[in-house]
């Protein structure tokens, strides 16, 4: 093992999603530890404000346009990244969606459809388009997918969001599996309440139901505060870093032990 377990120098990240809240805290993360990053998001303005704001680091940061829901995208993406930074060592499949919430009886099939296409779809044709240069290159490599604590729990008016949280365990077990003989581990980080856009009403509205939902959400964290973005990240360089090369297949719960309350 390296004598600096969690030095990433040299090494070339992929992190969807990574313009913003979560995705931002583990490209900078990622960064800081030495990683050149490959910032994939489908608005390209805030790809390059994001890579700007990561260049303190020292890094080189590649701001790609994509939508992982779209194969040919997903697959343009890897290429460029390959082309431009090398193959992949780390990638971090983080880009995500909420669901929009309805009576599960009466739940549009259209966004169902919607959220599973970037949620699950784009998951696996990330860290697929991944994985295969990873074992082209022979040097092994870390998949890290975001899940969520949803995965674990029931999420009435939302079974889409759930249901493809929870399929992204199954796809990460299965790839663990499958390419432990290449020296690729793969592992999912599954985020509880984390102060970022998607639960922004929740966090920092002023109605009576985000009040209620608050205060019920808090009392049930025993760390007495709402998740951030860069507590992710510090989970995702473990997973990056020789300090895991023994851990695959693995669900890395970063909640603050809402889960387990």
């Amino acid at each position: 093992m390296n004598q600096t377990p969690f030095d990433l120098q040299g090494r070339v990240a992929v992190v969807t999603g990574g313009n913003a809240g979560i995705g931002a805290a583990v490209a900078g993360a990622l960064a800081a530890a030495g990683c050149d990053v490959a910032i994939w998001g489908r608005d390209q303005e805030r790809n390059r404000d994001c890579a700007r704001r990561l260049a303190e680091h020292g890094r080189a940061v590649l701001p790609v346009a994509c939508d992982v829901s779209d194969e040919l995208q997903v697959e343009r993406a890897m290429s460029r990244t390959v082309e431009e930074l090398g193959r992949p060592d780390v990638c971090v499949a983080n880009a995500g969606t909420a669901a929009r919430r309805h009576p599960s009886q009466e739940y549009p099939l259209d966004e169902w459809h919607r959220v599973m296409g970037i949620n699950l779809d784009g998951c696996f044709l990330t860290l697929r388009a991944a994985a295969r240069r990873m074992v082209e290159g022979g040097a092994g490599g870390s998949l890290v997918a975001i899940s969520s604590a949803a995965a674990l729990q029931g999420m009435p008016g939302s079974p889409p969001y759930a249901a493809a949280k929870a399929a992204v365990l199954s796809l990460v077990r299965s790839l663990a599996v499958e390419f432990a003989r290449h020296g690729i581990r793969a592992n999912a980080v599954l985020p509880g309440w984390i102060d970022t856009d998607m639960i922004g009403d929740v966090v920092h509205g002023q109605d009576s139901r985000a009040q209620a939902t608050r205060e019920a959400v808090l009392r049930r964290i025993p760390a007495r505060r709402w998740g951030r973005p860069e507590d992710i990240g510090g989970a995702v360089v473990y997973l990056a870093s020789d300090a895991a090369a023994y851990h695959t297949g693995d669900t890395l719960v970063v909640d603050g032990g809402y889960t387990v309350f």
